[in-house]
């Protein structure tokens, strides 16, 4: 963060030395720092490619063992926000990995996380108690203060993007996360997407779950995937396919803090240019094409991971002529909303 300027040149030293001493600072030093006439950020829009990343995952997996890391991940920092282990002021990401037959020990946190699944099966998260499988393209919830742990029964290596408001509960002080324990068994082999929320419109009227308040932690991307794909099929070549993740007995986000959303590109579609005060991390789950993100030009193909900074202007592009592309993003979008800051506007 920029120091701001807390002296006025134009005054006696001997005032301002009186000022610094009762720890008083003039406002019109710094006003327009902390007002500026344009809207700032210090993020900058990037690209992290997945062909670069993931032999530096499996990598991680072979030097790191998992009772040393405990949370084996690769942070994205962003490049404007260097040392602050930040993708944008409010959202934190990294790639976690996790290999056959390891456990990632439980905790709870106050920040809340994410998980959107990027390679590999067999792997699951507990999330007080209920087990969740982790398919590519599933989006599991970690709720603040929920008991959350990780396990894998498969063969291969199992890797997923996680979200979190670090950078958020960092800068309001309130980050805090338990010991680590050992990874428990779970309590329950299903969740509540697989029995419970499997059709849009309807809700249990009584669920068998204990009542946490986030009645669905797990979003299968197959049944994200296959909404997708029949609002496509129906909806006039004009108007854009996405489809915001929500808590199904409310329709408000599942998580106070961050917001999440799936978008289907027909082939060779380009959106409309957009912006908005909140800042979006995109995730690529299939097909590839382009982002207009600010200035920057931003090439994308599956398994690639890119951020847009608040106020930046963003329009996207599949580039395939006969192939859809979806594209997963995550957001601040909720706290802004209940903060009256939310703006958004097409350009």
């Amino acid at each position: 963060m920029t120091t701001l300027s807390t002296r006025d040149a134009t005054l006696p030293a001997a005032y301002s030395q009186a000022l610094e001493a009762l720890s008083l600072g003039p406002l019109w030093t710094a006003l327009h720092q902390l007002l500026p006439n344009e809207r700032q950020t210090q993020a900058v829009a990037h690209c992290w490619r997945w062909r670069d990343l993931r032999p530096l995952l499996l990598e991680a997996a072979r030097l790191v063992p998992i009772a040393q890391a405990e949370r084996r991940v690769l942070v994205l920092e962003n490049p404007g926000l260097k040392g602050k282990y930040a993708i944008t002021a409010t959202l934190y990401a990294g790639l976690q990995i996790i290999l056959p037959r390891e456990a990632a020990p439980s905790h709870h946190h106050t920040p809340a996380a994410l998980r959107l699944i990027v390679e590999g099966r067999g792997a699951y998260t507990t999330v007080d108690g209920v087990k969740c499988a982790m398919e590519p393209g599933d989006l599991i919830i970690t709720p603040p203060m929920r008991w959350h742990d990780h396990g894998h029964e498969g063969s291969e290596p199992v890797v997923w993007l996680d979200g979190l408001d670090i950078p958020l509960v960092r800068a309001l002080e309130a980050s805090w996360a338990s010991q680590m324990q050992p990874a428990r068994p779970p309590a329950t082999e299903t969740d509540s997407s697989q029995d419970e929320f499997t059709a849009a419109g309807l809700v249990p009227r009584r669920s068998r779950y204990e009542d946490t308040g986030y009645p669905q932690v797990r979003w299968p991307w197959a049944a994200a995937r296959r909404a997708l794909a029949a609002m496509a099929a129906a909806a006039p070549a004009a108007v854009p396919v996405v489809l915001r993740y929500v808590n199904p007995k409310t329709g408000a986000s599942p998580l106070a803090t961050m917001g999440s959303e799936c978008r289907w590109l027909r082939p060779g579609e380009v959106t409309p240019t957009s912006r908005s005060t909140a800042s979006a991390v995109y995730h690529v789950i299939e097909g590839r094409g382009e982002s207009r993100v600010g200035d920057a030009a931003l090439a994308w193909e599956a398994g690639d991971t890119f951020v847009a900074p608040p106020w930046h202007a963003v329009a996207h592009t599949n580039l395939a002529p006969s192939a859809p592309a979806c594209l997963f993003q995550f957001n601040d979008e909720p706290v802004l909303q209940a903060l009256g800051l939310w703006h958004e506007e097409t350009l």
